[in-house]
């Protein structure tokens, strides 16, 4: 099945043009493609799964590094900075990955309805993990991509495979830890409320008991059980928000480096710096150059592309 979705992957792909991550009529489905191994990205992930037909990647979230190839996918059930980078792909194999995002609430839903529904441990769960797509998870992934040649398909049919695909989650090996996500009282679903809290104040000052509060544990308790969702604690998860938020600033509105710190929170421009260089490998000035000459370079090639297809 791993090959009949890459096939499908691969036709899909040739008919688009302009670069990867192609976006599709399905909002929050996108299709990867590298033709060659690329350098670490830095995101921040949403709950998602991200399916390999072809080729391999690794996803670093915290320390914590896993790796996935064709017939893999990483299930993400929390939104938390991270880093990927395709390791196996060439022109004549390219990596292929379909990516979807997932709702805790249908996940919720169809849990809800199981006889007899995985169960959650009193502990907090692994927010990011590798499983199998073999056998009916790799049909419903295949029906995802032919669904897309019928768009008015869509909005009646894809509800359907979302809802399949919930269910071979939920009742897989890793049933308890996508169960543990979506509940609306289990602790990893408590910490996921305390995290959306924190980012949306990630300007400001970290306040550990305030963030229990929400999470309804004590601060020892919400401590440990962030980081073992996130693989962060608190304040990294914070820092590396600001970061990746401040880079966006600099790449996408040529906001100088001074003033960039203090929008996401910082007080002290050198210490900013210093923490930006750690994180992304170059000062900020120079890592915001380097990135903004790769965007301009990716979008003179996909116009080239463009107008070579409508000569």
């Amino acid at each position: 099945m791993p090959d009949q979705l890459a096939e499908a992957l691969l036709r899909y792909t040739d008919r688009q043009p302009g670069e990867s991550p192609f976006r599709t009529p399905i909002d929050g489905l996108a299709i990867l493609r590298s033709d060659h191994p690329k350098p670490p990205t830095h995101m921040i992930s949403r709950p998602a799964m991200c399916i390999v037909a072809q080729g391999a990647k690794w996803a670093m979230s915290g320390g914590n590094r896993l790796e996935y190839r064709a017939g893999q996918a990483l299930v993400i059930g929390v939104e938390a900075p991270s880093i990927g980078r395709v390791i196996e792909a060439s022109p004549g194999e390219p990596c292929l990955v379909l990516a979807f995002e997932l709702d805790l609430a249908i996940v919720r839903s169809v849990a809800e309805g199981l006889d007899a529904p995985p169960r959650a441990s009193g502990n907090a769960g692994r927010g990011v993990f590798v499983t199998d797509f073999q056998g009916p998870l790799s049909d419903c992934a295949l029906r995802l991509v032919r669904l897309l040649d019928t768009p008015k398909a869509i909005p009646t049919l894809y509800p359907v495979i979302m809802r399949e695909i919930c269910y071979w989650l939920l009742t897989g090996p890793h049933g308890g830890d996508v169960a543990r996500m979506a509940m609306a009282n289990s602790p990893s679903q408590r910490v996921i409320s305390a995290i959306h809290s924190l980012r949306g104040r990630f300007r400001e000052a970290v306040r550990i008991d305030e963030l229990a509060a929400i999470a309804q544990m004590s601060p020892s308790a919400f401590h440990r059980q962030f980081k073992a969702l996130t693989s962060l604690t608190p304040l990294q998860y914070q820092k590396q928000i600001r970061l990746l938020e401040a880079r966006r600033l600099m790449i996408a509105s040529a906001v100088n480096v001074e003033a960039a710190s203090f929008q996401v929170g910082y007080e002290s421009p050198s210490q900013f710096s210093r923490e930006y260089a750690r994180m992304f490998g170059a000062p900020p000035k120079r890592d915001a150059k380097q990135m903004q000459t790769v965007l301009r370079d990716n979008r003179a090639a996909a116009g080239a592309e463009l107008i070579a297809e409508h000569a």
